[in-house]
C-alpha cells in the first residue's frame, strides 16, 4: 500500500513539474514562408503607364504619367492636349518601343500565370485584408465602395490570378499599408478589367484582352493590354517610380514568439509585461482561452499586458499570435498574483536608536544622569510590581499567623 502512495505521489510530482516547465516557455511555433521571386518583370512595358494592341481611345482630360503606347495597332485617339488627354512620357505608335512592350507583356503574363497560388478559390475582395502571395480565382470582384487592403512591407509582392473577368466597383478603394508599394501588386487577367466610376486602383493590370477605365477612376500602376483595346475616361494613371529590380526576394513569415512567460503580479501594484513575436507583416495578438488577471488587460496590437490587479490568485489564459500568414500560433502562460503585504502601524516607530546611549559630548570621568526607568508591561499589559508585592504581603501575613497558632498551642499544653 505504501508503495501505490509513493508511485502516485511520484505520478503527481511529475505531471506537477510537466506543467511547470510548459508554463515556462512559450509553445513552439510552425514556420510557413512565401517567397516569390519578384516584382514580376515587365521588361519594356514597365515605362507605359497605357500600352493597348488594337487601339487605345481616350476621352476627357485624363493625364497619364508615364508612356502611352500601341502595337501592332495603330489608332490612338483622345490626346491631342487640351481638353483631351496628356501623357508626361513618350508616345509609341506601332515602333519598335511598342513592339518590344507588347512581347514583355507576353512573358510577363505567362511568368505571372504561372505561380503556385497560396490561396485559391477567390471571388470578391472587398472587406479583406491580404497579405503577400499570390491568389487565384475564376472572376474576381470588388464590390461598389468596397476596400480592400494589401499590408505588407516595401518589398512583399501580390499577385492575382484571374481566369476570366476583373471588376473593380464604383466608388472601390484597395489601400497598402506597412509600407507596401503598388510596385508590386499586379493583376493577370484572362479575359477584360473594367474599373468603376471613381476606383482608386492600385497594381499593374496585364489583361489578354480589353481594358476598360471608367470616368474619373485612378490608376496607381499600368494598364496593359496584350490582345485588345484600353479605354479611357477622365482618368490619372501614375506608372510607379522607385521600384525594386527585378529578382529582389519577398519573404512573408507566419509568427513565432519571442517573449517568455509574464512574471507575477500583486494586488495594486502596476503591472507591465510586453508580449512579442516575429512575423511579416507584424501580427497581432488576442486571448483565445482562459482570461487575464482580474484589473489587467492586453493591447491587441503592442501585445502590451497592463492594468492593476485587484484579486489575489491564479490565472492561466492563451494568447494567440496572427498575421494573415498561415499558422496562426499560441503559448499558454500562468500569472500568479499576491495578496498585497501588510502596512505597518503608523504609532509604531522604526527609529532603532538606543535611548541610553552616551552623547557624544560626554567625557571620560563625567557623571552621566540615567533616563528614568519606564514601566514594563507583562503579557497582561499590568504593571509588573504590583502582583509581586502583593504576594510578598501575603506569604509575611501567614507567616505570621502560623507562629501565632504555635505560641498558643504551647500555653495550652502547659
Amino acid at each position: 500500500m505504501s508503495t501505490i502512495r509513493h508511485s502516485r505521489k511520484s505520478m503527481a510530482t511529475g505531471i506537477g513539474l510537466v506543467f511547470a516547465v510548459g508554463m515556462l516557455l512559450p509553445a513552439a511555433s510552425a514556420q510557413a514562408a512565401t517567397t516569390i521571386d519578384g516584382p514580376v518583370d515587365l521588361g519594356a512595358s514597365a515605362a507605359f503607364g497605357v500600352l493597348g494592341a488594337s487601339t487605345v481611345t481616350n476621352t476627357g482630360p485624363s493625364v497619364i504619367n508615364g508612356d502611352v503606347g500601341v502595337s501592332p495597332g495603330t489608332s490612338i485617339t483622345g490626346f491631342g492636349g487640351a481638353p483631351d488627354g496628356s501623357f508626361t512620357g513618350a508616345l509609341h505608335q506601332t515602333d519598335g518601343s511598342a513592339g518590344a512592350a507588347q512581347s514583355d507583356v507576353t512573358t510577363a503574363y505567362n511568368a505571372a500565370a504561372g505561380l503556385t497560388p497560396t490561396t485559391s478559390g477567390v471571388a470578391e475582395l472587398a472587406g479583406l485584408s491580404l497579405s503577400p502571395g499570390v491568389f487565384a480565382g475564376g472572376a474576381l470582384s470588388l464590390a461598389d465602395n468596397g476596400v480592400l487592403t494589401l499590408a505588407g512591407s516595401a518589398t512583399s509582392v501580390w499577385v492575382f490570378q484571374v481566369d476570366s473577368t476583373l471588376i473593380i466597383g464604383s466608388g472601390s478603394r484597395i489601400e497598402v499599408t506597412g509600407g507596401a508599394s503598388s510596385c508590386n501588386v499586379f493583376w493577370q487577367v484572362g479575359s477584360s478589367a473594367t474599373l468603376g466610376t471613381a476606383a482608386q486602383f492600385v497594381g499593374t493590370v496585364m489583361a489578354n484582352q480589353s481594358i476598360t477605365a471608367t470616368t474619373g477612376a485612378t490608376i496607381a500602376g499600368r494598364l496593359l493590354a496584350n490582345t485588345a483595346a484600353v479605354t479611357l475616361d477622365s482618368n490619372v494613371v501614375t506608372v510607379p517610380t522607385g521600384c525594386a529590380p527585378t529578382g529582389t526576394v519577398a519573404t512573408t513569415d507566419s509568427p513565432a514568439f519571442t517573449s517568455r512567460t509574464p512574471p507575477r503580479a500583486t494586488v495594486g501594484t502596476p503591472y507591465a509585461f510586453r508580449v512579442t513575436a516575429t512575423g511579416t507583416p507584424a501580427p497581432t495578438f488576442a486571448i483565445s482561452q482562459g482570461a487575464l488577471p482580474a484589473g489587467l488587460r492586453l493591447d491587441g496590437g503592442t501585445g502590451a499586458i497592463t492594468g492593476m490587479p485587484t484579486a489575489a490568485g491564479t490565472s492561466t489564459f492563451t494568447i494567440t499570435a496572427v498575421n494573415r500568414v498561415a499558422p496562426a500560433v499560441s503559448a499558454a502562460h500562468e500569472v500568479i498574483t499576491s495578496a498585497a503585504g501588510p502596512a505597518l502601524p503608523p504609532s509604531i516607530s522604526t527609529d532603532t536608536t538606543a535611548t541610553s546611549a552616551v552623547p557624544p559630548s560626554t567625557t571620560a570621568g563625567a557623571s552621566v544622569p540615567l533616563p528614568a526607568r519606564q514601566p514594563t508591561l507583562a503579557a497582561t499589559g499590568s504593571e509588573v510590581g504590583l502582583p509581586i508585592g502583593g504576594g510578598a504581603l501575603l506569604l509575611a501575613a501567614g507567616v505570621m499567623l502560623l507562629s501565632i497558632r504555635r505560641a498558643l498551642r504551647r500555653v495550652i499544653l502547659r
